[in-house]
């Protein structure tokens, strides 16, 4: 790419509409994510005796819904990602593509 091209595409008002969308999503999918993923890690650390509570007459504990909870978390997270970067972010995308032609 030509580096004056390059540069123009960066002051393009689309483009910086682009980026701070995405960081903000990027970052804040990434916060909650570390919350709750650190929060489980605690009560693994600092509170066993709640994770190991049975549930019911069987042996589960807590600690698997809770985990399981976890991963699921996870997965609805990155599908929110994928979702918005499918739709909102490829569509700026391809704005940005055809005004740069």
């Amino acid at each position: 790419m030509i580096p004056a091209k390059a540069q123009e595409i960066a002051r393009s008002p689309k483009y910086q509409e682009l980026v701070k969308k995405r960081s903000t999503l990027g970052w804040s999918l990434t916060i909650v994510m570390l919350i709750v993923y650190y929060g489980y890690i605690c009560l693994v650390a600092f509170n066993k005796e709640f994770l190991a509570r049975p549930m019911g007459e069987g042996v589960t504990t807590l600690s698997i819904p809770i985990g399981l909870g976890v991963i699921v978390f996870t997965i609805l997270i990155t599908g929110v990602y994928v979702r918005r970067a499918n739709s909102e972010f490829d569509r700026l995308n391809e704005e940005i593509v055809k005004e740069a032609k």
